[in-house]
C-alpha cells in the first residue's frame, strides 16, 4: 500500500519538477552579457548579405484594420549591412529574402537576423522560416517564456532571457543568430541550400483574438499595440555566415584540420597538414588572436567564459567554429 503512495506521488511530483524547471528556465542574455550570442554588425564572420525582398505589409494595429497599414521603410533597407535603415512590418506582417549564394549548414551559427531595438528590453519579436526551394518555409522551432498575465505595453519591456529562436531578440546593431542544425531531418528542406528566409513579425497581443503562440503553444507577449507607421518589426538585415560559396568543408568532405577540445578551459589547439590563417573573434567582433599556421595552441586561460568564433580561411575556404569557453 505504501509502494502504490510512493508511486502515485512522483507522479505528481515529476509534472510539478517539470513546470517549475520551464518557468525558471533562462536563454542566453543581452548583447555583452557573459553567455549572450548576440553578434556585432562589425563582426568579420559575415561574408554575404540579402539581396532581394519581398514584403507583405501588416496593421499598424491589428484589432483596428482602420489604422492602416504601416508604410515605414524601403525593401531596399533590409538590404546590405545593419545600418539602422529599417524596413518596418507591422502587425503580422511578412518579409521575404533571398541570396546570390545559397546558405550553408556550417559549424555553429549560419546567420544573423538584425533589428533596431533602442535598448535591450524594448524587443520586437519575429519569427523566421527558411527554404530551399522558394515555396515550403519551415519555422525555427521558437520559445517564449515571458508571462501571458499582463499585456505588455506599447513601450514596455521583454527580457531576452526568455526568448529563444525569435529575431529581435538583441538591441540595435547586434544580430541574433540561428542554427541550421536544428532544422535537419525535416521533410522538404535541404539545411545545405537555403534559398530564402522568411521573417514573419509576432502579433505581440495575449488578447486569444490576435495571439501568436510559440512552438510550445505559449502567446508571445512583447510591446503592443505598436500603432505606428513604424509599426512591428523592424528588419535592418539578414548576414550570412555560411553559404556555399565560401563553405568548402560538407558532409562529404571532412576537414583536414582539427580544433580541440572544444569546449576548452585553458589552452585551444589547432593542427592541419597544410597552412591557414586563424582568428578567434569575440560575437562581438573583436580579434583577440591571429595567427598564419599548420598547427598552434591559443592560450584561453584568462578569456572571460563565454562563445567564441573561430575563423579557418585561405584563398580556397573558410570554415567558421563557434569555440564554448569555460
Amino acid at each position: 500500500m505504501m509502494l502504490f503512495y510512493l508511486n502515485n506521488k512522483f507522479k505528481i511530483l515529476i509534472p510539478l519538477l517539470l513546470i517549475s524547471c520551464i518557468a525558471f528556465a533562462q536563454f542566453p542574455p543581452a548583447a555583452g552579457q557573459e553567455g549572450s550570442t548576440a553578434i556585432s554588425k562589425d563582426s568579420s564572420v559575415f561574408i554575404a548579405y540579402a539581396v532581394m525582398c519581398e514584403v507583405e505589409r501588416g496593421y499598424k494595429d491589428i484589432s483596428m484594420p482602420d489604422s492602416g497599414f504601416v508604410n515605414y521603410g524601403e525593401v531596399s533597407n533590409a538590404l546590405g549591412q545593419a545600418d539602422n535603415n529599417v524596413l518596418s512590418l507591422g502587425d503580422g506582417g511578412v518579409a521575404t529574402l533571398g541570396f546570390h549564394v545559397p546558405i550553408y549548414n556550417g559549424e555553429g551559427f549560419d546567420f544573423c537576423v538584425f533589428e533596431n531595438a533602442l535598448n535591450d528590453t524594448f524587443l520586437e519579436l519575429a519569427f523566421v522560416e527558411v527554404s530551399s526551394d522558394g515555396e515550403n518555409f519551415f519555422r525555427f522551432p521558437a520559445t517564449s517564456l515571458t508571462q501571458t498575465e499582463t499585456q505588455t505595453e506599447t513601450f514596455g519591456a521583454t527580457m531576452p532571457e526568455k526568448i529563444n529562436n525569435l529575431a529581435g531578440k538583441y538591441r540595435l546593431f547586434y544580430g541574433t543568430p540561428f542554427d541550421l542544425e536544428e532544422m535537419k531531418n525535416i521533410p522538404g528542406l535541404n539545411v545545405d541550400s537555403i534559398t530564402q528566409i522568411r521573417i514573419v513579425d509576432v502579433v505581440g497581443s495575449i488578447d486569444d483574438s490576435f495571439a501568436t503562440f510559440d512552438s510550445q503553444g505559449n502567446k508571445i507577449n512583447d510591446p503592443w499595440p505598436t500603432p505606428f507607421a513604424s509599426g512591428g518589426f523592424d528588419l535592418d538585415a539578414i548576414a550570412v555566415i555560411h553559404n556555399l560559396f565560401s563553405q568548402a568543408i560538407s558532409e562529404n568532405r571532412k576537414p583536414d584540420f582539427r580544433v580541440f577540445p572544444n569546449p576548452v578551459l585553458d589552452h585551444l589547439n589547432f593542427e592541419s597538414s597544410r597552412e591557414y590563417h586563424i582568428e578567434l573573434l569575440t560575437l562581438e567582433g573583436k580579434i583577440v588572436f591571429r595567427a598564419h599556421s599548420k598547427r598552434l595552441v591559443i592560450g584561453m586561460g584568462d578569456f572571460p567564459k563565454g562563445i567564441y568564433l573561430l575563423k579557418v580561411s585561405n584563398d580556397k575556404r573558410c570554415s567558421i567554429r563557434k569555440i564554448i569557453k569555460r
